[in-house]
């Protein structure tokens, strides 16, 4: 337990970023699951964005961020060629 106010202020802050940036991290894993799944250009999209968002926002790194994006692409090329 914090005994200063200001540890007690940052636990407040943690507590609030450690939500917000739960929030984040699964809307981004479900996007890219889904974007997976489905393969369609528009999902694609929304899954690249939330990527970027999430890098953006730090709870991410940008290279992390840069190596799903590239994993995904690669995955939906290969899963577009075999269908089509």
């Amino acid at each position: 337990m914090a005994h200063s106010k200001q540890a007690l202020k940052r636990n407040r802050q943690n507590e609030k970023a450690r939500k917000v940036n739960k929030t984040t991290r699964t809307a981004m894993r479900t996007a890219v699951k889904k974007a997976v799944k489905s393969g369609t250009a528009e999902d694609q999209a929304k899954a690249m964005k939330k990527l970027d968002k999430a890098a953006k926002g730090g709870v991410i790194h940008k290279n992390a961020a840069a190596r799903k994006k590239s994993r995904l692409a690669k995955a939906l090329s290969k899963k577009a060629t075999a269908a089509g």
